[in-house]
């Protein structure tokens, strides 16, 4: 006699739901949440909001599924237990992931990083550590403007103090005359 698991209508809605919610978001931070208070958790969502993030607490089977189904393979270790999944979109995910470090050592580790997908590839809790601690990709865009413009302002600085020194070499002339 095989046995055949009964797929539930309503748990294979809440799969989809949590698929296509899951879709919209390209970076993911997977946390243990116990201990945590209902402040402490709504004040990390809030700044979670800020950011145009959002923190998730899911069922794990659900979760793995809708991970598989997307392609995000690889998470299913970090989707044990009571899990927080932290989503975050684009060019904000180290921001994102400073937020959820910063939330931990201010949780006194009540809430503790597992892991995370993030730009494409599986991160453990110490290399989501070390990804918050990168600056995000607008500050590294002004960084390198910032650099490719000080060549040119340094021109300019000399070149509107050699036109200052010859006006004012002139205008020191045409007094003494």
């Amino acid at each position: 006699m095989d046995y055949q698991t009964k797929v539930n209508a309503t748990k294979e809605a809440a799969v989809k739901q949590l698929k296509d919610e899951f879709g919209q978001y390209s970076g993911f931070i997977f946390a243990d949440y116990r201990g945590l208070t209902v402040a402490q958790l709504s004040d990390l969502r809030k700044q979670l909001r800020a950011k145009d993030s959002v923190c998730r607490i899911v069922k794990n089977r659900y979760a793995k599924i809708a991970m598989r189904e997307l392609g995000h393979n690889g998470v299913d270790n970090d989707l044990v237990g009571p899990t927080a999944v932290i989503l975050a979109r684009g060019d904000e995910q180290s921001a994102i992931a400073k937020i959820v470090i910063d939330a931990q050592k201010g949780t006194e580790n009540k809430l503790q990083v597992r892991g995370g997908f993030l730009d494409g590839r599986v991160f453990d809790a110490a290399q989501v550590d070390a990804f918050s601690k990168l600056p995000g990709r607008l500050e590294l865009i002004s960084h390198l403007m910032a650099t490719m413009m000080a060549p040119v302002q340094k021109v300019a600085a000399t070149l509107l103090a050699y036109k200052e020194k010859l006006e004012g070499g002139s205008a020191a002339e045409a007094k003494t005359e």
